[in-house]
C-alpha cells in the first residue's frame, strides 16, 4: 500500500521508551501525601507519581486509591529488554526511597511502553500522511507533530482537512 520513500519516511520517526507502574488499593486505604502528582527531577529510575483518583478529583470510600508512576526515558531505554518483575522490582524500590510512607498494594501492575513519545516526528509532513487516495488512507498523530496534546489536536486538525480536502 506504501511507496518506499513514505516508508523510510515512516521509519524515520523515533519515540522513547519507558514504563508505568500501576499501585492499586483496597477501598478505604489511605495515601498520606500532600500531592495528587509529583514530577520527579533527581532520581535514576522514577520521572512522575501521581495519586491517580485524587488527580482526577474522583475520591471515593468505595473505591480504592491508585498510584501511577512513569520512569525516566533513560530507565525505559537501559531496561527495555530486561524481566519485567525485575523492572518491577527496581521501581518499587526506588518508590519506596520517594515515599517510604505508601501502604501495601493490593496489586501492582508494570506496563513496558516501547513506544512512549516521539523524539523525533515523521519528516516533512505537516500532521499527517496520505498513504493512499483510492481508498483514502491517512495515518497521522503525534508522530506526524510533536509528543504532546497539541501536538495530536495540530494533527487532527491536519487529519481532518485532509479527509475534507478528498470529499
Amino acid at each position: 500500500v506504501i511507496n518506499e520513500s513514505q516508508k523510510q519516511q515512516l521509519e524515520s520517526a523515533s519515540y522513547s521508551s519507558r514504563y508505568a507502574l500501576g499501585l492499586f488499593y483496597e477501598a478505604g486505604t489511605w495515601i498520606d501525601v500532600p500531592w495528587a502528582a509529583q514530577y520527579i527531577t533527581d532520581n535514576p529510575c522514577i520521572r512522575f507519581i501521581s495519586i491517580d483518583n485524587k488527580k482526577r478529583n474522583i475520591e471515593s470510600p468505595e473505591i480504592g486509591p491508585s498510584v501511577v508512576v512513569h520512569t525516566t526515558v533513560a530507565f525505559g531505554s537501559e531496561h527495555l529488554d530486561s524481566d519485567p518483575a525485575e523492572v518491577q522490582q527496581l521501581i518499587l524500590s526506588h518508590l519506596e526511597r520517594i515515599v517510604p510512607s505508601l501502604p501495601k498494594p493490593a496489586s501492582v501492575k508494570c506496563q513496558k511502553w516501547r513506544y512512549s513519545q516521539v523524539t523525533k516526528a515523521v519528516p516533512n509532513c505537516l500532521g499527517q500522511m496520505i498513504l493512499h487516495t483510492q481508498p483514502l488512507l491517512i495515518c497521522g498523530g503525534d508522530g506526524f507533530t510533536h509528543s504532546n496534546f497539541d501536538g495530536c489536536i495540530d494533527s487532527a486538525i491536519s487529519l481532518a482537512e485532509a479527509v475534507k480536502s478528498h470529499l
